[in-house]
C-alpha cells in the first residue's frame, strides 16, 4: 500500500511541476528546489522527489547540472535554428564610420537606476564579487602604506601581468609577463592597438554587426571600415573576407572570435587557423578582442587566434579585460601586442602614462587566490539561465517574424524584428517609457540593421524585466 501511495505521489508531483513549466510559471533556467528541501515541503520521501525529477528529466523538461542542482531545461535546438537572425550582406567597399549618437543615452542609462538597462552590456552588481574585491583593496592599502605614491609605469603592474600571462598560457598562448602591457580597460587596449598599426585612411575589416566601441575607435582615428558578414553561430565569415581581399587593401582586421558582441557567436577552430594563415600571407594585422572569452556557458575556452600565430613576431594582437566578468569600474585591461609590443608600450606613456596600481593589485590577488575560477563557474550558470529566460520571453511576446540569436556565452541577445520596424524609433519610444535598448544601426559603420536591437540579459529576471519585455512587444506591434 505504501509503495502505491509513493507511486501516486511522484507521478502527481512530476505532473504538477511539468504543468508549471508548460504554463510558464517555471521558465527556462529556473532552479528547482533541492531534493531534500522539496521533500520536507511536501512531507514526502527523498526517493519520491528523486523519482519525480527523473520523470521530468526523461521528458526533457528539466536537466541536472553537476554540483548545482536541477534546472528547467531550455527549449529544443530546432527552435534555435529556425529563429536565428540572418547574416548581413557583404559590403564590397569600405566606408567612413558614423556611429549614431544613441550610444550616449545607453551609457547614461548605466548610471540611472530608474531606467530598465536592456541596452547596457554590463553584468548586474549582484553577480559580481565586488565586496570581496573591495576587502582585498582595503587589505592591500593597510599592508602597503606607500601604494599610490608612484606611477606604475608601462608595461604595468608585474603581479597582474604575471597572473594574466598564466591564464593565457592555459588557453594555448605561449607568452610571458614581459609580452603584456596593462591598460585602462579593453577600450584603451583597442585604441593603442589601432594607433600602433594604422595611419589615417587605412581600411580596417570588422565583423558585421560589430561592437560600437570598436567602430568609435575607427571613426576617431580617421580610418575606414570594411564590413564582413558574421554568422550568428560561427562568427566572422573568412570566405567573404578572402573574397574582399581580391579587390581591397586591408591594413588590419578586428574581431571577437569567442562570444562576439552582439551576436554571441564562436568561430570554429578550423576557421580561426584559416584566418590566421590568410592574414599572415597578406601581411594583415589581427586585433583579437577577448573580453567575453571566459564566459562560454559550458566552461570551455576555445584557443584564441593568438594561439594559432607564431612567436614573438606574431601579427595577432590580443586584447582582454575583467570588465565583463569581474569589476567594470576597476578598469583593468591588458594587451599582448605581438610585433607591436614595444610601440604600444611607448604609446601608453603618451596616452595615459600609467594604470591605477591599487585596483590592479586587488585583481592580481583575486586571480592568484583561485577565487576567480569559482566566481566564473557561478557567473556562467547565472548568465546562461538569464539568456534562456530572456530569449524565451522575447520569442513568446514579440510579434511573429522576430528572430533571436542563440549565443553560446556572454549575456547579450541580437534580435531581428519584422522588416517594417525601425530600431531607432523603438529606442526613442522605449526610452520615454523608462526602457533602454541598443538599436541595430549602432553596430554598423554604415548604420545598417535598422530593424535589429541588442538586448542585454545581464540582470536577474524580475517582474520589472517581464513588464519591460511586454512593453517593447507592444511598441513593436
Amino acid at each position: 500500500m505504501l509503495a502505491v501511495m509513493e507511486g501516486f505521489l511522484y507521478e502527481s508531483l512530476a505532473s504538477e511541476l511539468g504543468n508549471a513549466i508548460d504554463r510558464g510559471a517555471l521558465r527556462a533556467g529556473d532552479r528547482l528546489p533541492s531534493v531534500r528541501r522539496l521533500a520536507e515541503e511536501r512531507s514526502c520521501s527523498v526517493s519520491t522527489v528523486l523519482e519525480a525529477y527523473l520523470r521530468l528529466e526523461n521528458a526533457g523538461k528539466i536537466e541536472v547540472r553537476p554540483k548545482s542542482g536541477h534546472f528547467v531545461r531550455r527549449r529544443t535546438a530546432a527552435i534555435d535554428i529556425v529563429v536565428e537572425p540572418r547574416p548581413a550582406r557583404p559590403c564590397t567597399r569600405p566606408s567612413k564610420v558614423t556611429v549614431n549618437d544613441a550610444y550616449t543615452e545607453i551609457l547614461a542609462a548605466m548610471r540611472d537606476p530608474e531606467l530598465v538597462p536592456l541596452g547596457c552590456a554590463t553584468v548586474d552588481p549582484s553577480y559580481l564579487p565586488i565586496q570581496q574585491l573591495n576587502r582585498i583593496v582595503t587589505q592591500v592599502t593597510r599592508e602597503m602604506t606607500t601604494v599610490g605614491a608612484r606611477y606604475e609605469s608601462p608595461p604595468g603592474l608585474l603581479t597582474l601581468r604575471r597572473q594574466v600571462a598564466r591564464r593565457l598560457v592555459e588557453t594555448g598562448i605561449a607568452l610571458t609577463e614581459d609580452e603584456l602591457c596593462t591598460t585602462i580597460g579593453a577600450t584603451e587596449a583597442l585604441s593603442l592597438s589601432f594607433r600602433a598599426i594604422t595611419k589615417p585612411g587605412d581600411v580596417i575589416a570588422v565583423e558585421s554587426p560589430s561592437y560600437f566601441g570598436i567602430l568609435q575607435n575607427i571613426q576617431s582615428l580617421g580610418l575606414r571600415a570594411l564590413e564582413i558578414p558574421a554568422h550568428p553561430r560561427h562568427g566572422f565569415d573568412v570566405t567573404a573576407f578572402e573574397a574582399a581581399l581580391s579587390t581591397q587593401s586591408v591594413r588590419a582586421v578586428v574581431l571577437a572570435p569567442t562570444v562576439s558582441n552582439p551576436l554571441g557567436s564562436v568561430m570554429p577552430d578550423d576557421q580561426r587557423e584559416r584566418l590566421v594563415k590568410l592574414t599572415r600571407r597578406h601581411d594583415i594585422a589581427i586585433i583579437e578582442d577577448e573580453v567575453y572569452g571566459e564566459l562560454m556557458f559550458d566552461g570551455s575556452r576555445p584557443r584564441p587566434l593568438r594561439a594559432f600565430a607564431s612567436g614573438d613576431d606574431s601579427h595577432v594582437i590580443h586584447v582582454g579585460s575583467v570588465s565583463k566578468t569581474l569589476a567594470p569600474g576597476y578598469r583593468v585591461g591588458w594587451v599582448a601586442g605581438g610585433r607591436w609590443h614595444a610601440q604600444i608600450v611607448r604609446m601608453k606613456y603618451g596616452q595615459s602614462l600609467a594604470c591605477p596600481a591599487l585596483l590592479g593589485m586587488a585583481v592580481a590577488e583575486f586571480l592568484a587566490s583561485g577565487g576567480y575560477d569559482r566566481h566564473l563557474r557561478r557567473l556562467r550558470s547565472a548568465l546562461e539561465a538569464n539568456v534562456d529566460r530572456f530569449r524565451e520571453a522575447i520569442m513568446s511576446e514579440f510579434p511573429e517574424g522576430t528572430r533571436v540569436s542563440a549565443p553560446r556565452g556572454g549575456f547579450v541577445l541580437w534580435v531581428e524584428l519584422p522588416a517594417n520596424n525601425d530600431a531607432l524609433v523603438l529606442h526613442e519610444q522605449s526610452l520615454r517609457r523608462g526602457i533602454v535598448v541598443a538599436p541595430g544601426p549602432l553596430f554598423s559603420a554604415r548604420q545598417r540593421f535598422s530593424n535589429c536591437v541588442r538586448i542585454s540579459a545581464g540582470v536577474p529576471w524580475s517582474d520589472r524585466i517581464a513588464t519591460a519585455i511586454r512593453t517593447l512587444a507592444k511598441l513593436i506591434r
